[in-house]
């Protein structure tokens, strides 16, 4: 079992990170500011779309963003880093540029990381999580790797509910939680959550059937996928915003 887990996440990383375009210098002038509802941020205005994801910002803007993301693919985590801090920023900030993130579980610690991560529901702990997940990525690996095969073959012949418990205790993944302010009884009343795991799911079947995702992340653009060609990992964000400000003209 433990050799199949790590087969599964080694083709799953594989997979990760289909971008494709080519790089081009975008135009950094700042955006006219759009003012936010009672002179608020627009930044911590979050909403849930029809489609299941969590958007922050302006939900009328000109230009919406959407990434499908996995908590398990390193070329997220990468983005989440270095292109989504720009982004939020210089664009959604201004209230021109909405950012939806879609959840694109590939995996049963995918699925749990997600559902961690949605607890709370639309707001910006949504946001918070994610990132604290994606900065932790690599030691959630490592201790799962590390995890007693027993454990893991365990895991297997467990219902949906507990197998998601046991993958966030052999993971770490309540004490990341409990450090971004979500509860332990909380977190584990959200991994037994059968209604917001089916959710997930469909969110998968969907966005696979309509946009016939490849791999993650993947940008949709006012709802049309962009083609971010075969720029590398440290490119992609350069690429994207130049496609946004090709969007906002």
């Amino acid at each position: 079992m433990t050799r199949l887990w790590l087969l599964a996440a080694t083709v799953l990383l594989a997979s990760c990170g289909s971008n494709k375009g080519n790089q081009a210098t975008a135009d950094n002038q700042p955006l006219a500011p759009v003012a936010a509802p009672n002179g608020g941020d627009w930044t911590k205005n979050v909403s849930q779309t029809g489609e299941g994801g969590m958007l922050m910002g302006n939900p009328n803007a000109r230009v919406k963003l959407v990434e499908f993301s996995s908590l398990t693919c390193p070329h997220c985590a990468h983005f989440a880093e270095t292109g989504a801090p720009r982004l939020v920023a210089d664009y959604v900030k201004s209230g021109q540029v909405s950012f939806e993130l879609r959840n694109f579980v590939r995996d049963p610690l995918d699925i749990t990381m997600a559902l961690i991560a949605r607890c709370n529901g639309a707001g910006p702990q949504f946001f918070a999580l994610s990132d604290a997940l994606f900065k932790q990525q690599k030691p959630i690996f490592e201790r799962l790797q590390t995890a007693p095969p027993a454990e893991l073959q365990a895991l297997a012949n467990l219902p949906p509910a507990q197998q998601f418990g046991r993958y966030a205790a052999l993971a770490g993944l309540p004490a990341i939680a409990a450090q971004n302010g979500l509860p332990a009884n909380k977190t584990a009343q959200c991994l037994a959550d059968r209604a917001e795991t089916e959710k997930l799911v469909a969110m998968n079947s969907d966005a696979s059937s309509t946009y016939d995702i490849k791999g993650t992340p993947t940008f949709l653009i006012n709802n049309k996928v962009v083609d971010l060609g075969s720029v590398s990992e440290d490119k992609v964000w350069d690429a994207l915003e130049q496609r946004i400000r090709a969007a906002l003209t």
